[in-house]
């Protein structure tokens, strides 16, 4: 799927933030009739981890906004952890729907995005039509400081994320990243590597193999992930060192736990996502008043991309919309 195909955009906001993204509109567009989805991106990605959605929900009529995130492709990137917490990314996204003249979207976002979307929903409530979340359920702000450290050890499944987080993990990635993205980017049913292994020693991405069939993506899409992500892998990595402006900035605020009362949330995640554990997708239950949560069946963590599921991800996420009667009218498709 060619990049240049979308109609990609640049802009400066009044957060002080210049940020790329990719604003296609449907048919006959209308502000008033055609909601827009704003899409929120994770780790390591860019706004292409939509190209499979994008012109599908836009064919139904919606307005699809997908940015680069902060740090990533060509939107600002900003050294310092301190600008990637959590109030400043939606600050920044608060501000790119009043550049457009959007006032409330469907937001969803993937891994990091969900997360980010997530607080999305706690820092502009009335921001938002609906909320779907891809792959990390959502979690409410936390009553006392845990440390990336700290959960590593309480959810071993997650300890890369105390790698991520600490200052040599850059370099190493930068230094490896061809190995790297194949070890991200590989099908949930390809080969059976334990990232938490592989991150103990750059060595071990150095002699990473993962072959060309185990990967997710086409040769010509991991050389479009090679070139944006080659930027430099300090800003993305960023993310993963957040935690204590974040767990400041929500007790400052006095962040609720519960998402609004009345806003419709979908949930999609693959059950072979070694990052997404059951118990945990039950307890959003308790914070989430009006969730769906949907299963996808022996896919892993990328299920906007993966072949077949994310297929599902558009269905599901378009007839979920509907239900809602948040679909534009037939007469505007």
């Amino acid at each position: 799927m060619d990049p240049s195909s979308f109609h990609h955009r640049k802009s400066k906001l009044s957060t002080g933030r210049t940020y790329h993204f990719v604003d296609q509109l449907p048919k006959k567009y209308n502000p008033r009739r055609n909601p827009t989805i704003l899409c929120i991106h994770g780790f390591p990605d860019c706004w292409y981890g939509y190209r499979y959605q994008i012109r599908p929900w836009t064919h139904k009529g919606f307005r699809v906004v997908v940015p680069d995130m902060l740090g990533y492709g060509d939107t600002d990137r900003p050294e310092h952890p301190s600008e990637y917490s959590t109030k400043k990314l939606c600050a920044d996204l608060a501000a790119l729907l009043d550049h457009l003249g959007v006032q409330r979207a469907i937001v969803i976002g993937h891994d990091w995005g969900a997360f980010t979307a997530g607080r999305f929903a706690l820092w502009h409530p009335d921001r938002l039509l609906a909320l779907a979340i891809l792959s990390v359920p959502y979690t409410p702000p936390t009553v006392e400081y845990m440390s990336i450290q700290r959960v590593a050890k309480i959810a071993p499944n997650l300890a890369y994320q105390a790698y991520f987080d600490s200052e040599r993990s850059s370099q190493d990635i930068d230094s490896n990243l061809t190995p790297f993205l194949r070890l991200i980017f590989r099908k949930s049913n390809g080969a059976d590597i334990n990232i938490n292994d592989v991150i103990k020693g750059p060595e071990n991405l150095a002699k990473l193999k993962v072959s060309d069939t185990d990967l997710i993506l086409k040769p010509k899409d991991f050389k479009y992930y090679h070139k944006v992500l080659s930027k430099g892998m300090k800003q993305p990595l960023n993310y993963y060192r957040t935690s204590l402006y974040r767990f400041e900035e929500e007790k400052a605020a006095s962040l609720p736990s519960h998402l609004r009362e009345d806003l419709p949330v979908l949930f999609i995640w693959g059950t072979k996502d070694t990052t997404c554990t059951a118990s945990v997708i039950s307890k959003s239950h308790k914070f989430v008043s009006r969730l769906q949560v949907v299963a996808l069946e022996d896919f892993g963590h990328w299920i906007l991309i993966e072949d077949k599921a994310r297929d599902q991800v558009t269905k599901t996420t378009l007839e979920w919309l509907e239900g809602l009667m948040v679909k534009p009218p037939k007469a505007m498709l």
